[in-house]
Order: structure tokens, then sequence, then C-alpha cells
């Protein structure tokens, strides 16, 4: 199933959102211009690589090289490994990114987005510690974003595609159902990937389902922590 678009119109410019999509897109377009020897440098420098952050832990004293080795939980969000997997999660942002950025504004939005994503490949670290593998993409950040939307607005109704065969439809699902099995789905894979002698997506690289399930519920935790049942809408109402 694909989300195209929500019914759940907003009041503001979503800048937060567009910046993010317009980050990751010209760092993408960055990596099209490396060799693939290069391309994978910048994988290893700026994504985050299980093993090394793992021996980051058992540091003596504070050094550049630990320290960016934990900024790469910052920057790894913004990386991609193909056209499709940047397309998939900037569209997944363009459609649940705006309103949850309404709801918290802009600077909590951000703040949410990278705690989410931080805490999201943390998730998935901690299941294959000993990986060389690098992590990267914003789906967990994304995942995130989809755990507090689906609180936030559980009968908001997603047009989404469906695939039956060779056709494709149109229907429109309540978020509760759309993003519920989304989650469920993600976790299934996540425990799965327990049975196999290594980890889904950080040791022989492919989705990292606990990334995905890890972001959707702390998703869930922070927004509303960070106000996102602290609406403003009633004041738009209000003023219009």
């Amino acid at each position: 199933m694909v989300p195209l678009k929500d019914d759940n119109p907003i009041k503001i410019t979503p800048y937060v959102t567009y910046g993010l999509i317009a980050i990751n897109v010209l760092v993408f377009l960055y990596e099209l211009t490396l060799l693939p020897p290069d391309l994978m440098d910048f994988f290893q420098s700026w994504a985050v690589v299980p093993e090394q952050l793992t021996g980051s832990l058992h540091w003596k004293s504070i050094t550049l090289s630990t320290v960016h080795e934990w900024f790469t939980l910052i920057s790894a969000q913004f990386i991609h490994a193909g056209f499709l997997h940047i397309a998939g999660n900037m569209l997944y942002l363009w459609v649940f990114g705006n309103n949850v950025e309404e709801e918290l504004g802009h600077i909590r939005f951000l703040l949410f987005y990278l705690i989410c994503g931080t805490l999201a490949t943390m998730t998935q670290w901690y299941f294959g510690m000993s990986s060389e593998i690098p992590s990267l993409g914003a789906s967990g950040a994304i995942a995130g974003v989809m755990g507090a939307y689906v609180f936030r607005f559980p009968d908001v109704r997603i047009l989404t595609i469906v695939p039956l065969g060779f056709f494709f439809f149109p229907i429109r699902i309540p978020a509760m159902f759309y993003l519920g099995i989304w989650f469920l789905q993600q976790a299934a894979y996540g425990v799965a990937s327990l049975n196999v002698p290594a980890n889904i997506g950080m040791a022989e690289g492919g989705i990292a389902y606990w990334a995905h399930a890890g972001g959707f519920v702390f998703g869930a935790i922070a927004g509303p922590l960070l106000g996102l049942f602290e609406s403003k809408r009633e004041e738009f109402s209000m003023k219009a």
C-alpha cells in the first residue's frame, strides 16, 4: 500500500517538513556525484556503522573521533541508498509530517524528528551491535512522525493505492488501520529477524525493521510529551 495524501488540511506553511525534504534531496544529489568507492567512504564516514559506534562506548577519554561516531546518529538520517529509498521516505514525510509539525510547532517538530530518528537508529543498533554495514536513512525519524500522527489523528482518512494483481485501486483508509498495520508488519519482521544469524538491516544490509518499529513507539511517546495534544487549531478558528 502506498499513501498519496491525507484528508487533513493544515493552516500553516510546514517550513520544517519542506526543509527536511530539501536537505535529504540535496544530500542524495551529492551522493549521485560520487564514484562507488567514494560513496562507500561517504557511507562509512557519515552513516551509523554499528561496530564503530559500539567501539566508541569503550573510550578512556572523549576524542573528536568519539564525538564524530555519535554525531552519525544525526547525519545518517539525511543519507539514502537509492532512488526508491529516498522517494519512499520523502513521500511518507510529505503526507504525515505537515500535520504533526502544525500540532507541535516548527522548533519542537524539528527536535521531535531528530530525537525519534536517533532513538530509532539506537533501537536497531541494539539488535546488531557488531555489524559492519552502515545504517542510514530517514525512515526511523519518519516512523516517529507516523507514531505521533496515528495517536493524534486516528480517524483521518488516508488516500492509499492498493495493488490487486496487475491493477491498482485508490481507497481511503483510516489512519489507525493504515499505520497500525504498518507498525505490526515492522514489529513482526523485526522479531522474525531475531531467528537468523544476522539481523536484517544491520548485519547484511536491507530494511531496518527494528528502527521502524522503535521510531514509531518513540514517536507515540515523545509527541504527547512535546505538546502534540495542545492543539492550536481552535485558536486559528477563533481568529478566522
